[in-house]
């Protein structure tokens, strides 16, 4: 049982943003201080990605961890209710996130995914940035997940 009336839940789902995030902010912050020279969901790049870094042919994606479902996350609730909607939904996000990841590794862009525990962790602990960005720069992996 939620909580929250019907009305204050839809209006706080209206209000979760799918750009500029907390932590894709955090992120681009610290990649730029670094150095990497960006661009910001590029309409030519498929599956537009929060962060393409052309230099090294690298689509990141700063995903939040209850959309995108990451697995063994405590941030990956699942609604008690309206449970065939969410089903439905978080399936369409995963296969839409399958599916950009083998397209874009098929044009030879490598792709990383930030998850935002990870972005989150990684404001107190500035060694994971550091790993994220030489992975970015010296990295061979087509695909990669912090």
């Amino acid at each position: 049982m939620d909580r929250l009336t019907k009305e204050k839940r839809s209006w706080n789902m209206s209000r979760i943003k799918s750009k500029n995030t907390e932590p894709e902010l955090f992120i681009r912050h610290e990649l730029w201080h670094r150095g990497l020279r960006y661009r910001k969901n590029p309409n030519d790049i498929y599956g537009r990605p929060d962060i393409y870094i052309s230099k090294y042919r690298t689509a990141v994606f700063v995903h939040g961890c209850f959309w995108h479902r990451h697995e063994g996350c405590k941030n990956a609730t699942f609604p008690k209710t309206n449970v065939e909607f969410w089903l439905n939904k978080f399936q369409t996000n995963t296969d839409r996130d399958m599916k950009v990841r083998t397209t874009l590794i098929n044009q030879d862009i490598r792709v990383i995914v930030i998850w935002e525990c990870t972005a989150k962790k990684a404001a107190k602990d500035k060694k994971i940035i550091d790993r994220i960005c030489c992975e970015i720069i010296n990295g061979s992996d087509t695909f990669m997940e912090f």
